[in-house]
């Protein structure tokens, strides 16, 4: 693959390669020549970086789940600065006793020694005991006490995580101790997350040596890609931890980065592997000549591929919320990686190892040729009967997509975690003692001169429950915190409708929050956010495509096929995570709904992903293409030379994505199981059928691009020449 030249500069042909290299080729090139200063570039990215990647779990954050800029968060920064600590990242701590009032005897003891591992703690503001008719329960059973927020919401959160412990410890043979509230359902829910992390990378590591093992036919050629992914997401880990002194980085961006990177990394080495043995065992060039050719070809559809990746994530920095933002930035930082692995330290690999790439070879390892007879049958195949193959295909994919139309979002409430997480039992204890909608207390911080007709606004709303007296700033500013109970459950779709309405009557300098508020202002935001963010997406994704193949029709169909991919895959969601099919196999209770921020960023992975598959597809098509002007060896051709790679790919990523699926808290499932259908759809119903039938049916036409077009893209060919 090279960029072609025109006008007057015209490099001359290197004397070793016998033509001249395109500028992924000459790179190629100049790291073989270059071994040993390649060499120690990477050992130190690796070695240097690696040294803080094990820090990477205890070191990132685990909130920054809010609506930058939104009313809740405001409120729950006036509460922490004027009210100590009294805002939506406190820890309540709830006492219950069997035996009695609480207290009173062991109960009272508890709550003392409770109280002291709190004021201990210089992170934890003021300490508030339980207090009649608000924290005291009717029946003297349970009470809570409050650990005011002395620190930002990720420092909360580990705090919880140094203190549930501790607190949990207190429990005897009567009372039963268990913190809870937002904090230590981030921190219960991040420690559940990285045990299935951890689970499920354990069974995707065997199942994709496997499938690649299968793919490659050679167990060394096989074990490229994971060490290749390996690299990267040291390095990206060790990234982030460094990233994570200078602005918080939520430890999802870790999780999310170990998947995507591992999925990506083995599809991108893959390619290269695949297109270097066939230089090598069916041309019998040079490993040098070799490996320039596989980088001008397949090096080229990489890149194209890894930009596409990072175009599309770039899109979720839209959504203003510090977790969505450190996410993908985390996901981009490890494909960056990964792709600079790919295109630099491969090549060396591959021109070291040569022909040994084959050892621990499988029987069949010798006769592998670039092109499959497999797939070059089937493309055959879809030539002859383009409509049979094409409408089922769509016809599979529409009737998967139809029930996104009656999908529903919201954020995700207590069901998340297990049952036996310290934050759900004391939720669960609240809720039983104080009321429904006790866990969501409402939290308004109100100019105390208004202060009486807030709370005359909160009192006679049919939504609330009851209102605690008007508290006074702790510090003596001009401000009154005002709680109030909700009359239902903080996951229910009610309580928006009231915070609503609160909002519109409460006087002016009212500001609403408490958690659950928060938690509705995050998804108001993801809904605002999300047109704009797919919109951007399907438009970067297209101009990419373009300048990439120089076809607008190709281009805007292959676009559009993976936005059919993208829809089928939420329809399956709506139907296992809205309805509940196969709950009992996964191991999940439905919550009614989609979790609202699985829509804008799953999108944007599914997107890349589908994308990373169209590029390789039609980048082969188009390098034959450009060789013959010939559209049906354009398709079979590219069906040929890319359809193994892409089932290959396609095999190892729906391994790595359903390992998700099998164990952890819900999030993981929804991810494991979204992404894992998005790529089976993907990768062996679109781009193996649907795309190639839309370049059977439209021809030559598929490749015209106007000339007034044509001169104002970059020309860039896919064929080697």
């Amino acid at each position: 693959m090279s960029t072609s030249t025109t006008g007057r500069h015209v490099s001359s042909v290197d004397p070793d390669l016998g033509y001249r290299p395109g500028p992924l080729g000459r790179l190629g090139v100049t790291v073989t020549r270059h071994a040993r200063l390649t060499t120690v570039v990477w050992l130190l990215v690796i070695v240097g970086l690696g040294v803080f990647a094990p820090k990477v779990e205890a070191q990132l954050s685990g909130a920054g789940w809010q609506a930058d800029g939104s009313e809740s968060v405001a409120a729950r920064e006036l509460a922490q600065q004027h009210f100590g600590g009294n805002a939506s990242s406190a820890i309540q701590v709830v006492v219950h006793s069997t035996a009695g009032p609480v207290d009173r005897g062991d109960g009272k003891q508890v709550l003392a020694e409770a109280t002291k591992i709190l004021q201990h703690d210089p992170r934890i503001a003021d300490v508030v005991q339980p207090q009649p008719g608000a924290t005291l329960s009717k029946d003297g059973s349970t009470a809570v006490l409050l650990a005011g927020a002395g620190v930002d919401t990720n420092e909360m959160v580990k705090v919880a995580d140094d203190l549930k412990g501790e607190l949990q410890g207190l429990s005897t043979d009567t009372v039963q101790v268990d913190p809870t509230g937002a904090s230590l359902l981030w921190s219960d829910f991040n420690a559940a997350n990285l045990s299935a992390m951890m689970k499920s990378e354990l069974y995707s590591w065997p199942a994709t040596l496997a499938i690649l093992v299968l793919a490659f036919g050679a167990l060394v050629a096989a074990g490229l890609p994971l060490v290749l992914t390996l690299s990267g997401l040291v390095a990206s880990a060790g990234s982030l931890v460094l990233i994570n002194h200078l602005v918080p980085v939520s430890i999802w961006a870790m999780n999310f980065a170990m998947m995507f990177a591992l999925a990506l990394g083995i599809d991108y080495a893959l390619f290269l592997v695949v297109r270097f043995r066939a230089a090598r065992m069916g041309d019998h060039d040079s490993p040098r000549r070799a490996v320039a050719e596989t980088m001008d070809t397949a090096g080229k559809a990489v890149l194209l591929s890894g930009a596409t990746v990072l175009i599309s994530l770039s899109a979720v920095m839209l959504v203003p919320s510090p977790s969505f933002r450190s996410m993908a930035g985390g996901i981009m930082l490890s494909v960056v990686f990964v792709l600079a692995a790919t295109l630099t330290l491969l090549p060396l690999v591959l021109f070291k190892l040569d022909q040994r790439i084959n050892k621990l070879s499988l029987p069949w390892v010798h006769s592998g040729e670039h092109a499959s007879p497999r797939f070059r049958a089937w493309g055959e195949r879809l030539w002859r009967r383009p409509a049979l193959f094409g409408l089922a295909s769509l016809v599979v994919l529409l009737a998967l997509a139809a029930p996104i139309l009656g999908l529903r979002t919201a954020m995700p409430s207590i069901k998340v975690l297990p049952d036996g997480a310290s934050a759900r039992v004391g939720y669960d204890q609240v809720q039983r003692s104080f009321g429904e909608g006790a866990p969501g207390t409402l939290q308004v911080v109100v100019d105390r001169a208004q202060a009486d007709r807030a709370s005359a606004v909160l009192s006679h709303d049919p939504g609330v429950a009851g209102t605690m007296p008007a508290m006074p700033a702790a510090d003596g500013s001009a401000y009154a915190l005002i709680q109030a109970v909700p009359t239902v459950d903080p996951s229910d779709p009610a309580l928006s409708t009231t915070v609503d309405r609160l909002r519109a009557d409460l006087p002016s300098t009212a500001k609403v929050g408490g958690a659950a508020v928060e938690n509705l202002d995050l998804k108001s935001q993801l809904d605002a956010s999300a047109p704009l963010v797919i919109g951007v997406i399907l438009a970067l994704g297209f101009l990419l495509l373009l300048v990439a193949l120089q076809a607008p029709l190709i281009a805007l169909l292959g676009t559009l096929a993976s936005l059919l991919s993208t829809a089928a895959a939420f329809g399956v969601a709506r139907l296992v995570f809205q309805e509940g099919w196969g709950s009992g196999f996964l191991g999940f209770e439905p919550q009614g709904f989609l979790d609202a921020w699985a829509p804008v960023f799953f999108f944007a992975m599914i997107f890349a992903i589908a994308m990373d598959y169209t590029v390789f597809l039609l980048a082969s098509a188009k390098e034959h293409y450009e060789h013959s002007r010939d559209p049906k060896d354009a398709m079979v051709g590219a069906l040929a030379h890319s359809g193994r790679v892409i089932f290959a790919a396609g095999a190892v990523m729906v391994a790595v994505f359903f390992t998700f699926s099998l164990s952890g808290p819900l999030p993981p499932k929804e991810m494991g199981v979204i992404l894992g259908i998005a790529v089976l759809l993907d990768a062996f119903l679109v781009r193996l059928v649907l795309l190639p039938v839309l370049l059977r049916l439209t021809g030559r036409a598929a490749w015209y691009v106007p000339r007034w077009l044509g001169r104002l893209l970059p020309d860039i060919r896919f064929s080697h020449d």
